[in-house]
């Protein structure tokens, strides 16, 4: 994985399937656009359901989804 990939690597909660997206980043609660999920304080929680950080794992879009 490349260090871009790595700073634009999105995270799912598996709680309610929130995408973190660090292109955009949580304003709501701070999180500037740009913010890898790595920097977000350990005390950030999902803008939808309220998990916890820890709750999250990396996003992998299915490769086998087909778009038109």
């Amino acid at each position: 994985m490349s260090i871009s990939e790595f700073i634009m690597q999105k995270y799912i909660c598996n709680v309610c399937n929130y995408i973190y997206d660090p292109a955009k980043g949580d304003p709501d609660s701070g999180i500037e656009p740009g913010t890898p999920f790595e920097a977000i304080p350990d005390d950030w929680e999902c803008p939808q359901c309220g998990a916890t950080k820890s709750q999250f794992e990396p996003y992998q879009a299915d490769a086998n989804v087909l778009t038109s």
